[in-house]
């Protein structure tokens, strides 16, 4: 069982979840691909048809308070401007089409992220991230789905006043700690106002000490999710020490995705969640835990 023994309830999905299937697999953005665009219900319909675990799905506020599902930064490449969505009314935010995928009879629209989550099927895991900016008027708006089982969601650890927000909120959703150390990886963990199921551990190099089996040990002794990043972004900032989709793509699984089941995490989130998922499978067949 995931996090502190007290909210056993809360976490139970998440836990059970990761008992089924071994290393869950989080699908970045949800599943985009041919008329399928990223951060919609589409997407997460198609990331769960493609052997996803758990749905990450980006969030941003318009400028007159209202939630949608974008990565805000991807407006060039997704909607043909590079206006913040963030500097837009949400009467704006709507107007706008995906430049690739609109079409006549299915325009290809920007969703409000409480109606998205709303309509996921039952039972569906959903990281809702980026969105620590709002919290004080988001966490209200997410208390209404009564979703707190299904619903995870991150931080960076250094932002101690964002987390206060969270720590404060009297509904205890799941939280994982972005986290660049060991020392904030414990902090969070043991802290008594956060229900800190988690750790998404951040290395920069292979000389990180989150490859170290011990520091994993002892994270895991605390029932922390360990979580780890194989996508690899548009700055191609390395989040796992090389250990990425691009590797086990381009490369072979083994080499990409190999040591990071070897290390045991729990979790990986990618954008190649079919390939994963037969990754892990193939090690199941043969006898390795996954």
């Amino acid at each position: 069982m995931f996090g502190q023994a007290r909210f056993a309830d809360t976490n139970a999905l998440l836990s059970e979840r990761a008992h089924k299937v071994g290393t869950l697999i989080v699908v970045h953005r949800g599943t985009s691909a041919g008329s399928v665009v990223e951060n919609t219900p589409e997407a997460v319909r198609a990331a769960l048809a493609s052997g996803g675990d758990v749905i990450e799905i980006d969030a941003v506020a318009s400028r007159d308070g209202e939630f949608f599902a974008f990565h805000d930064g991807e407006e060039a490449r997704l909607l043909g401007e590079a206006t913040n969505l963030r500097l837009c009314t949400a009467a704006e935010i709507r107007e706008r089409r995906y430049i690739h995928n609109d079409r006549p009879g299915r325009p290809a629209h920007i969703v409000g992220l409480v109606e998205l989550l709303d309509g996921v099927p039952a039972g569906t895991l959903v990281n809702v991230d980026r969105s620590w900016r709002w919290w004080e008027r988001l966490l209200p708006a997410l208390d209404t789905l009564r979703m707190s089982n299904q619903l995870l969601l991150k931080c960076s650890a250094s932002h101690v006043e964002r987390i206060n927000v969270l720590r404060a909120h009297p509904v205890k959703y799941p939280f994982i700690a972005i986290c660049s150390t060991e020392e904030q990886a414990h902090r969070h963990l043991e802290d008594p106002e956060l229900n800190t199921v988690g750790v998404e551990l951040l290395a920069a190099t292979p000389e990180s000490p989150f490859l170290d089996p011990a520091v994993l040990s002892r994270l895991r002794a605390r029932d922390a999710l360990i979580m780890v990043n194989a996508e690899v972004l548009a700055t191609a900032t390395d989040l796992f020490a090389g250990h990425d989709d691009e590797r086990a793509v381009l490369h072979s699984p083994a080499e990409g995705w190999g040591p990071l089941f070897d290390l045991g995490v729990d979790a990986i989130q990618t954008d190649w969640p079919w390939l994963l998922r037969d990754y892990r499978n193939s090690l199941r067949d043969v006898g390795v835990p996954a």
